[in-house]
């Protein structure tokens, strides 16, 4: 199956080197422009050394300093680079250290490649309290592991309750650690990375008029797994941890159904718009991942965001190959939703006769485009066949079979010769009629069905709205055997 990936280069090119300057005020002074960061890195010498940041999911590198004969360079530059997680990066392209960006990038970096936990950042209160911060949670993480350790091994209760308990101590101090930090730091950047990192703790299950809410604990998870963390904020695409905990959000807590899934894309796009680089990054996310959906009649949510953000006017964020990707792709998919009726097809037997889709009186209806010469399809129409013969036919459903290239007729009928594929209705449209299309600008079947593998099957109901649409043969067939029994 062709897949679709759009990342334009403007979205790519404005997440490496956008940098967004806050508004000086009477009151404040305004930092100093651009970015001056010297760095000392022993024992390189007369080499590159890099300064790279997370991206999403990634990591790519913004900078790179020369190092003299002491090992001394500057990452310098007349824009200031955007806010989040950074780090050093040897010749060997090995990262060293990590350190916070704020906006006042006139600080130092002192470094050694044998002592990585030893680099220090001078000049700067975030890094300081980042430095701290490491400290205590390298402390933690190793005590956590030993008694992690010891739980495991535990070989009786009471021991195995100690350790427990001794978890969750250590967690909740953990936890209040970070808490104090939010609360007297409130404007650093560990403040802002701890709010996107927290998720809410699960409540007891409560007892409403004499009966247990089972499901209160989940919703009120859901309500406050975005408490405090602002979608606009542009810092939150260079952290390694938002975007994962947004994989996890739609994967565990919102529904699979299309209409769910808008609703939230929807609130944090526009929650998001204000943001420079994340608005476009979050769009293009999305457009990715609905434009070839995990699940069947996803792709509602790709149409949702042409219809409502690119045809809108959103299309400039996006280079002229991407915006025709993303334009033909729409168009594609909006004439074949679930629950919608499939676009007619007149298309033409093998004796030469019109045979309308629209004229098959049955309960269910599997249209089936293949090509003869296609040796998945060579695989799949036998067995499509053998369900129908032996199963579907009597359910009430008929086959009607497309061979989608007009030049491959005669192979086609010698397959549905030898193959027996008897009962179907086959047909093909012909030259002359695609020829006749392309004049009067009308959408081809292709484009209007999203043709661009074959075998390509769906599943319409007695009034031809489409029921189901890209599974395999043995879903199809389950949902057959359900809708029937329905009936």
């Amino acid at each position: 199956m062709k897949k679709y990936v759009l990342l334009s280069g403007w979205i790519l090119s404005c997440l490496l080197s956008v940098a967004q300057t806050k508004t000086a005020t009477k009151s404040v002074p305004k930092p100093a422009s651009g970015r001056n960061i010297p760095i000392t890195l022993t024992p390189l010498k007369n080499c590159k050394v890099y300064l790279g940041s997370y991206l999403g999911t990634g990591r790519t590198l913004v900078d790179s300093a020369m190092l003299n004969e002491k090992s001394q360079g500057v990452f310098k530059g007349d824009k200031k680079l955007p806010g989040g997680i950074y780090f050093v990066v040897s010749p060997q392209m090995t990262i060293q250290f990590e350190l916070l960006m704020d906006d006042i990038q006139q600080f130092s970096i002192k470094g050694d490649t044998s002592l990585k936990d030893q680099a220090t950042i001078i000049g700067s209160k975030d890094n300081d309290l980042f430095k701290t911060y490491t400290a205590y949670s390298v402390e933690k993480g190793q005590l956590r592991q030993q008694l992690s350790t010891a739980y495991k091994a535990a070989t009786n209760k009471a021991d195995s309750t100690r350790l427990y308990n001794s978890l969750t101590t250590l967690d909740k101090e953990v936890q209040q650690y970070r808490a104090n930090i939010i609360q007297q730091h409130p404007n650093s950047l560990l403040a802002m990375f701890f709010n996107t990192m927290k998720t809410p703790e699960t409540p007891a299950i409560p007892v409403v008029n004499g009966k247990p809410d089972s499901t209160y604990p989940f919703r009120y998870v859901k309500e406050h797994f975005w408490d405090d963390v602002a979608f606009n904020d542009d810092r939150l695409l260079r952290t390694p941890f938002f975007e994962p905990k947004l994989d996890d959000y739609f994967r565990y807590y919102v529904s699979p159904e299309p209409d769910s899934i808008i609703e939230e894309v929807k609130y944090i796009l526009l929650s998001a718009r204000t943001g420079k680089e994340i608005y476009p990054y979050l769009l293009t996310k999305f457009t990715n991942k609905y434009m070839n959906p995990e699940f069947m009649g996803q792709d509602k949510v790709f149409v949702y965001l042409f219809e409502n953000f690119y045809a809108k006017g959103d299309t400039m964020i996006l280079n002229p190959a991407s915006r025709k990707t993303v334009t033909e792709r729409a168009y594609s998919l909006m004439a074949n939703q679930l629950g919608k009726p499939a676009p007619v097809l007149n298309l033409t037997d093998t004796t030469g006769k019109t045979v309308p889709l629209y004229g098959l009186k049955s309960d269910f209806t599997v249209v089936a485009f293949w090509d003869p010469n296609c040796g998945h399809c060579k695989e799949e129409m036998p067995r499509l066949d053998s369900f129908y013969q032996n199963k579907w036919k009597a359910l009430g459903v008929a086959v009607y079979g497309v061979n989608i290239y007009e030049n491959e007729v005669p192979a086609w009928k010698k397959f549905i010769t030898e193959k027996k594929l008897s009962g179907w209705t086959h047909a093909y449209q012909t030259k002359a009629a695609k020829d006749a299309e392309e004049r009067a600008g009308v959408p081809n079947y292709r484009q209007l069905y999203d043709i661009f593998k074959t075998p390509t099957l769906y599943l319409l109901d007695k009034d031809k709205r489409i029921i189901a649409k890209q599974l395999s043969l043995e879903q199809f067939d389950d949902l057959i055997v359900t809708k029937s029994k329905q009936q």
